[in-house]
């Protein structure tokens, strides 16, 4: 008589279950840890030749801007406004970049999450 219900191998499922919680809680650790490491980083971008420096926390904060002093005309202040942003995106950038790369390797790029 067949046995009803339940999975084949009797008491081996609860055995995966649990060994799957504590893979998904160890990277959960890692990932915690991971994050706090890169919003400790800074991140610098310059503009302009280097006349205008920005640095981005990982927490998406700016944390220092230099400027070249020729670079700070009053006539013509929608430039220097061009390149403070223009450093500033791409500070950003390069952290989201790192970001995407320690998450991407942390996961092995399972990307979408778990199957279920």
């Amino acid at each position: 008589m067949a046995k009803r219900g339940g999975f084949p191998g009797g008491m081996g499922m609860p055995g995966n279950m649990n060994n799957l919680m504590k893979q998904a809680q160890k990277m959960q650790k890692q990932m915690e840890e991971n994050q706090k490491a890169l919003e400790e980083k800074e991140f610098t971008a310059a503009a302009g030749g280097g006349a205008v420096e920005v640095t981005v926390s990982g927490k998406k904060e700016v944390t220092k801007v230099k400027l070249a002093e020729e670079v700070v005309d009053p006539d013509d202040v929608e430039m220097l406004e061009d390149l403070i942003m223009a450093a500033t995106n791409e500070a950003l950038r390069k952290m989201e970049a790192e970001t995407q790369a320690v998450m991407s390797k942390l996961t092995g790029g399972l990307g979408g999450g778990f199957p279920f």
